[in-house]
């Protein structure tokens, strides 16, 4: 633990990130205890235990830096300025039903973030501004190529009538240029930056200070990815959601649909 002292805040990251990973695997296929958490929502031990993992890495590195844990809530030193933002398990459902699709996320808010992959064991990590895979040392590099897009269908819908995710992908335009990928875990805005997918789109509000997202946004703005919300608007408060593309005409292809679905999803609702 004494030798987290020494690290920058990447390494500091990329270390937590790897800790929680390590547990994730170690636990993986084991019989695991779900904690409810209402509304379907649930934590296993894993998310328990990889949590845990992550916390005493940021506490040795970091002891007067204040912590927002999914699992723990607000920890460390409340007042600091410097906050880390951490997933343990992201994609809890797919892991607990035995499906390797899951991230372990690790961010500074506004700074350092780290994504890591328990199970091809690769580490995706930003200073802020620039990004790379720490196994390989390979820069991200995001690319349209493979034309897939990850889709996030979970409920609640909080944009409908006007915008519904799964409607997205029955558009017209969606359906003749792209393919579409669900995959129920932020390891997809990852995959964005790293060029395995050409774009990701999720609904919801203003989710820049997420547990969930900020590393994986904090990844796509460092290689180069165009990120906003579903409506255009730059992510933040009043925010709505996230779009982030390997290229510009990518999101401006999305954002078009995005809109086209939107304004028809107005128009088919009776007004009061």
């Amino acid at each position: 633990m004494d030798s987290f002292t020494n690290l920058d805040d990447t390494g500091v990251a990329a270390a937590a990130a790897r800790a929680g990973a390590d547990v994730v695997r170690s636990m993986y296929g084991g019989r695991l205890d779900r904690i409810d958490k209402g509304a379907g929502d649930f934590a296993t031990a894993a998310d328990l235990a990889a949590e845990k993992a992550i916390l005493a890495v940021l506490a040795a590195a970091r002891p007067a830096d204040a912590i927002l844990g999914e699992e723990g809530g607000e920890q460390g030193a409340a007042e600091s300025a410097r906050r880390w933002l951490v997933d343990p398990l992201c994609g809890t459902l797919n892991y607990a039903v035995g499906n390797m699709l899951v991230a372990v996320n690790v961010a500074l808010r506004d700074g350092a973030a780290a994504v890591a992959d328990p199970f091809s064991g690769e580490v995706f990590a930003t200073d802020g501004t620039t990004a790379r895979e720490l196994e390989s040392g390979t820069p991200l590099a995001p690319t349209p190529a493979t034309n897939l897009v990850d889709v996030n269908l979970d409920p609640p819908f909080p944009s409908a009538p006007g915008f519904r995710a799964v409607d997205l992908l029955a558009h017209p335009g969606f359906v003749a240029r792209f393919r579409p990928r669900v995959v129920s875990t932020t390891l997809a805005l990852a995959w964005v930056a790293a060029g395995k997918r050409a774009a990701y789109v999720t609904d919801g509000g203003d989710l820049s200070g997420s547990v969930h997202f900020a590393a994986g946004i904090a990844l796509c703005r460092a290689s180069g990815c165009v990120v906003t919300g579903v409506d255009g608007e730059p992510l933040g408060p009043g925010g709505r959601g996230i779009l982030a593309a390997a290229d510009a005409e990518t999101h401006a292809l999305l954002l078009s649909m995005i809109r086209d679905q939107t304004l028809q999803g107005q128009r088919a609702t009776p007004s009061r």
